[in-house]
């Protein structure tokens, strides 16, 4: 039954933290190869060097100020309720849990897609779909143990996909040319920008994820969560880095061959024909570790919107042995095997658009928060305290996330127009079912910021 006592589960320490927060956010160079091949070999070493710091460390900042000034297993849910009301709070929730079980249905499908050319044989349709199914459901299995167990699975998945791009990297050494970095495209082929800065954003993104997992599993939030983003952030970008320097400064440049999958050919031109596998296992590690980080802030977003009486309280029911919300890691599971069926083939742009609403709203909320409640305690804060140079400072990060809105096709912002009409149903049904008592939810004040102590929050609505 669900938890009302104060929670009492392990924290993660530094190290499983950083790993966590690298996974939820790449996992690794797997999926950089359109970069390469969308903009050409100088944009893509440019964008992994800019755009970290014209969108990564902004969302990192406002989130490690929000997430310790307001934290709860809500995360961005309680910002954005508390800037703005429950409305917005709740579909702000919708959108983030959306972009997240649809990004993790993707994850299954391209670890059997990578591991299935080395099997003995190949899957018939039907057996296919049942593996994906089956692997869904078993790489759920981590989550339901705990937090530590997730991060300190995702060192070693992290480590061990990485070594074939480490191998690759060294061999590579010997043929490198520098001059084939400054190479701007090739001739008689056109830059794809949508799609080099859609794959961009979708390996450099999701900062915020971590905000679900503050008050479960970081010790001293205020002190380790700036530090861990650090850690993470230079990790991600030099995981990425590397491989594409050896690559593209070793090979013969081809654009039309930098699609995803292209680093396993990378490896056999470079290394061997027999080390083509260990980067499809590489990939395989790595994308189990992706399911398994993103999948806990799916998880604890739905407790945490229990816990604040925005989902009934059923979403935030608790495992009496590991103290996991269970049903928050079965819901995204089921969704996320359901939607893995579907041949979709505008998955990341999808994922990015329905990313991008919420980030605006984040963003928004980060600056009305400074106004509204300037005198709130903020452990960690940006030291920016004027509101014009905050407004300044996420100029950039504002317009970057309305050129992913803007550049969405017609089937994108249908769906999401049919799936954001959804989510503003769901949230009046909800208010139906708490008024007439059909379903129980947790009654919490409607203004979070009556506690005069912020922090304490989160233990008084569960006392």
């Amino acid at each position: 039954m669900f938890s009302t006592t104060k929670i009492k589960s392990k924290s993660l320490s530094f190290i499983p933290l950083v790993f966590l927060i690298y996974f939820q956010v790449s996992g690794g160079p797997y999926g950089t190869e359109s970069i390469v091949g969308s903009g050409g070999p100088f944009f893509a070493i440019l964008g992994f060097l800019l755009f970290p710091v014209i969108w990564s460390i902004p969302e990192a900042l406002v989130t490690a100020e929000l997430a310790t000034a307001f934290p709860g297993n809500g995360g961005f849910v309680i910002w954005t309720h508390q800037a703005f009301g429950p409305f917005w709070g709740f579909l702000v929730g919708f959108w983030k849990f959306l972009s997240a079980v649809i990004n993790l249905s993707s994850y299954p499908v391209l670890c059997i897609d990578y591991i299935d050319p080395i099997l003995p044989t190949s899957f018939s349709p039907l057996p296919h779909y049942l593996v994906i199914s089956v692997s869904t459901m078993l790489l759920s299995v981590l989550n339901f143990i705990g937090l530590p167990t997730v991060g300190y699975a995702a060192i070693s998945l992290g480590v061990l996909s990485y070594l074939p791009f480490l191998v690759i990297s060294v061999f590579a050494i010997p043929k490198i040319d520098p001059s084939k970095w400054a190479v701007l495209g090739q001739k008689g082929r056109k830059k794809e920008w949508p799609l080099f800065f859609n794959s961009l954003f979708w390996n450099l993104n999701c900062w915020d994820n971590v905000s679900t997992l503050v008050v479960e599993g970081v010790k001293q939030p205020s002190k380790t969560l700036p530090k861990a983003f650090l850690s993470a952030g230079l990790l991600t970008c030099l995981t990425s880095l590397i491989p594409m320097l050896a690559a593209t400064g070793s090979m013969s440049l081809d654009l039309d061959d930098w699609v995803d999958g292209f680093y396993t050919v990378v490896a056999e031109k470079i290394v061997g024909k027999r080390f083509k596998k260990w980067v499809r296992i590489g990939a395989f590690l790595s994308g189990i570790g992706v399911y398994q980080s993103q999948l806990s802030s799916c998880s604890y977003q739905l407790s945490g919107m229990a816990e604040i009486g925005l989902l009934p309280k059923l979403f935030g029911v608790r495992s009496k042995r590991f103290n996991t919300p269970w049903l928050g890691i079965m819901i995204p599971t089921v969704i996320s095997v359901l939607v893995s069926y579907m041949n979709f083939r505008h998955v990341t742009s999808l994922v990015n658009v329905l990313n991008s609403l919420g980030m605006l709203v984040e963003f928004s909320a980060f600056i009305w928060l400074r106004v509204k409640f300037p005198g709130v305690e903020r452990p960690f804060k940006i030291p920016i305290t004027r509101l014009r140079w905050l407004i300044a400072a996420l100029f950039i990060p504002f317009g970057f996330l309305l050129y992913v809105i803007c550049v969405g096709t017609k089937i994108i912002y249908l769906v999401i127009v049919v799936l954001t009409a959804v989510g503003i149903i769901w949230y009046f049904c909800m208010k139906i079912f708490q008024a007439t008592m059909w379903l129980d939810f947790i009654h919490v004040v409607k203004k979070l910021a009556d506690f005069e102590d912020f922090g304490g929050y989160y233990e008084r609505i569960l006392k």
